[in-house]
Order: C-alpha cells, then sequence, then structure tokens
C-alpha cells in the first residue's frame, strides 16, 4: 500500500507540477496500485481548499481511496517514540502529523510518497520506507 502525504496532494490540487505530482497522477491512473490517504492528511489538505467547488472535487477523490486512521493509542505511542528518539539524536520534526503518518507507514509497512525533508530524517534512521520520485 502507498500513503501519500499532504506536501503531494497540496501540489496536485494546486496544479504544481513536480516529480512527485507526476509520480501521484500516474498512480491514480494505475488500477493495479493501492493508494490510501490517512484521515489527518485529509483535514491537512482540505483546510486550505478556499471554493467549495475545488473542495468538493478533492473530497470526492480522496475519499475513492482506502482510509486509513492515523489516531489511536499504539500509533500515538510509536510516533510519541520515534519523535523522543530522534530529538535525542538532534533531529526535530516540525509536524505531529508527519511523525504519526510516518509511524503508521514503519508499522504497517507501507511505502510513503512525499515532498517533505522531515521524511528523509525518518527514512535514514528510523527506517521510513518511501516511494521515489
Amino acid at each position: 500500500m502507498i500513503l501519500v502525504d499532504s506536501s503531494v496532494w497540496i501540489d496536485f490540487f494546486s496544479d504544481v507540477s513536480n516529480t512527485a505530482v507526476d509520480r501521484l497522477d500516474a498512480l491514480l491512473k494505475d488500477s493495479s496500485s493501492t493508494l490510501a490517504t490517512a484521515d489527518l492528511v485529509v483535514y491537512e489538505v482540505l483546510r486550505g481548499f478556499r471554493k467549495s467547488r475545488a473542495l468538493m472535487d478533492a473530497q470526492a477523490l480522496m475519499s475513492e481511496l482506502t482510509q486509513v486512521e492515523l489516531g489511536g493509542l499504539a500509533n500515538a505511542l510509536q510516533a510519541a517514540d520515534h519523535y523522543r528518539s530522534l530529538r535525542a539524536m538532534g533531529y526535530s520534526i516540525r509536524s505531529p502529523i508527519d511523525v504519526l503518518l510516518a509511524s503508521y507507514c514503519i508499522t504497517h509497512g507501507h511505502l510513503l510518497l512525499h515532498r517533505d525533508a522531515d521524511f528523509d530524517v525518518l527514512q535514514t534512521l528510523r527506517g521510513l520506507q518511501v516511494l521515489p520520485h
């Protein structure tokens, strides 16, 4: 399964051209790929829309994908562990949602498509598997 971070979705819905958006576009067209989105990523993406029509289109597309929930005690505890260990090594991840998303992917062995440098640290030091873009 491949989860997509808000950094890619926001570029996708803003018509920004980059390799991650191209990869997402290809995955959306490939019926054999299993794309998923996380509840808190949906929140991050949809909160930024100003126009109702664009919001409804984005919501419809994201709702078609497999949905995962990042909340819950087990993932919260694991994410806190990841955050604390990285902080002890001198790294600080800016977004709590990013740590929850990475923790979920690490625990379940899912790939992550992203455009956020914080995930690079989680890949290198915590074993996060990312989809090259």
